[in-house]
């Protein structure tokens, strides 16, 4: 074999993988690890372990990356007619539907395996049952049928610090409920400040998505609403004794920076403050949760 035909293969094999990796859609994936890791951080009031670690954060990224990879299965109609997803592997034919689907369901299989065996059944099924509300609940029904899509769906993405809870206690205490709240409010605020950006995709795909179904400004609004009541969530933690006043001090300035951006953006109605809203929502969740760890680690 020719050292061209070689270095073609290998970049084939790489472009392959690639592609696969993609459908796992690795950039969510990060953040969902983060606030499993701080889960499991805040329930042992310091390091876990390695073991249940190492088997939870794989597990994670697993059953993430096959949910991911089983949306995109689905959604391929919808992701050919929208700009921003028009080139992934599958509606650009990379990846055969097929594959893209088996792949999915194998990563999330091994993943709830994987918990089972390797940490506990509480876990793997709280891992289990946001594979099946991503997939099932979100995807498959809510995201194309009802404006709610987000906003019910977004148990699903709230399910990770239940798992990293369980895998270190066994069990599901208050304050891992209070972690559950927290991500679940905030998904609205979030995804809706992306959706403004993309709205015309939505419309084109037909997706019922509310800056699709009820305009930009009522958007807007809602976005304000689900960020107040999210700074509200965040305070109950200090309500109920989970953490101190440093914690109460860090989600009020997080928070109240949160509101000020949604403010600007319900006001100024352009591009820019809705992305800065989307941009910042990313780093809120990231940092209040490592305020978690700090503040009961110290």
């Amino acid at each position: 074999m020719s050292a061209g035909v070689a270095a073609l293969r290998r970049a084939q094999a790489t472009a392959v993988v690639s592609d696969y990796i993609a459908l796992t859609k690795p950039g969510i994936i990060f953040l969902l690890e983060l606030i499993t890791f701080a889960a499991m951080v805040v329930a042992a009031h310091g390091w876990p372990g390695f073991s249940v670690v190492f088997w939870t954060m794989t597990a994670g990224a697993l059953a993430s990356g096959g949910a991911g990879a089983v949306n995109c299965w689905y959604d391929r109609d919808i992701d050919a007619s929208m700009a921003r997803t028009r080139r992934r592997p599958l509606p650009d034919g990379r990846i055969a539907p097929a594959a893209a689907l088996w792949f999915g369901i194998l990563l999330g299989a091994v993943a709830v395996l994987e918990l089972a065996f390797m940490v506990n059944l509480l876990a793997a099924t709280m891992c289990l049952s946001g594979y099946l509300a991503y997939v099932l609940l979100y995807t498959m029904y809510l995201k194309r049928n009802t404006v709610q899509n987000i906003v019910v769906g977004g148990v699903a993405g709230a399910i990770p610090p239940l798992v990293g809870w369980a895998a270190v206690t066994g069990r599901l205490d208050l304050t891992a409920l209070f972690m559950f709240a927290l991500v679940f409010y905030w998904t609205p605020p979030h995804f809706w400040s992306l959706a403004l950006l993309v709205q015309s995709d939505y419309r084109r795909a037909d997706v019922p998505m509310l800056p699709a179904v009820a305009g930009a400004e009522e958007t807007r609004r809602q976005i304000l609403l689900w960020t107040v009541l999210l700074v509200a969530v965040s305070v109950l933690p200090f309500v109920a004794g989970s953490f101190g006043l440093v914690y109460l001090a860090a989600a009020l300035l997080l928070g109240g920076l949160f509101v000020v951006l949604a403010v600007r953006a319900s006001r100024l109605r352009t591009s820019r403050s809705a992305r800065q809203v989307f941009y910042y929502s990313l780093v809120y969740l990231a940092a209040i949760f490592v305020v978690m760890v700090v503040v009961s680690t110290a």
